[in-house]
């Protein structure tokens, strides 16, 4: 990733463009400039990878093989209890208790709406309790939880956001894609599983995270600023080879582990 001048990028429309390297010369000239769009604008082309992703057109469009979801989940569930633990990480570096309460207020869904989903779903694609209560993570899931571990032991609420936002707004972004054709998975495990991304209450707690980070990101220095920007085009990647891995294979390039940039 460039460190000066422009970071070169493709938009998700396949026109060519540029972003520029720094916050400040992004927002110079925009009337309502958002730090998360300039994340969003860094971590490309990996955020249309993620977003238009051959395992998200197919589960969409009830297409995708039990075989491959089924791995998916089970890694989904494996990485789950990292993210409740960051979230919990960011209820203690919330800066008000407004803050602290919608936090909280998402833990909830997470430890149990969102579970008891996992439950009847593994029930229902027959894998078995040991499978997931004591899962052998691949990689890409390792990965995922050293970023998060590491931006929420080593940073502080703003780096717990770089890495949790694009997690949430990725999801969001494909489960409310505009190129569905309105149909809905005749599975429930598929059906519920873009619900839960594709619900108003998902939409307005992901813009909230986003105007969170925004707030944070804007008051950072430069260089933590590049910091943030480096959290959130990581996870990006590793979601991509979060889906790849589902198919049992096409992990990225260094995935081992969060990255390797000093702090």
């Amino acid at each position: 990733m460039a460190r000066g001048g422009v970071v070169g990028v493709t938009g998700g429309d396949g026109d060519p463009s540029a972003v520029p390297a720094t916050y400040a010369d992004y927002a110079e000239g925009r009337e309502k400039p958002r730090f998360t769009d300039w994340l969003r604008a860094r971590s490309e082309p990996s955020w249309t990878e993620a977003t238009e992703h051959r395992f998200t057109r197919e589960l969409r469009a009830d297409d995708l093989d039990d075989a491959v979801f089924r791995r998916y989940l089970v890694q989904d569930y494996a990485f789950v209890e990292t993210l409740v633990g960051a979230f919990g990480h960011a209820v203690g570096d919330a800066p008000t208790m407004a803050a602290k309460s919608r936090l909280v207020d998402f833990l909830g869904t997470l430890t149990d709406e969102e579970n008891d989903y996992f439950e009847r779903s593994f029930d229902a694609l027959g894998v078995a309790e040991s499978t997931y209560s004591e899962p052998d993570p691949t990689p890409t899931t390792a990965a995922l939880r050293d970023l998060l571990l590491r931006a929420a032991g080593q940073g502080g609420y703003a780096e717990t956001l770089a890495v949790l936002v694009p997690a949430e707004w990725a999801y969001l972004a494909w489960a409310t894609a505009g190129d569905s054709d309105g149909d809905r998975p005749e599975r429930f495990y598929l059906a519920e599983w873009v619900d839960l991304h594709a619900i108003p209450a998902f939409e307005e707690f992901v813009e909230w995270l986003r105007a969170e980070l925004d707030r944070e990101g804007a008051a950072a220095s430069e260089r933590r600023q590049e910091r943030l920007a480096d959290l959130f085009c990581r996870t990006v990647e590793l979601e991509v080879a979060f889906f790849d891995a589902a198919y049992g294979g096409g992990t990225t390039e260094a995935v081992t582990d969060g990255g390797d940039r000093p702090w």
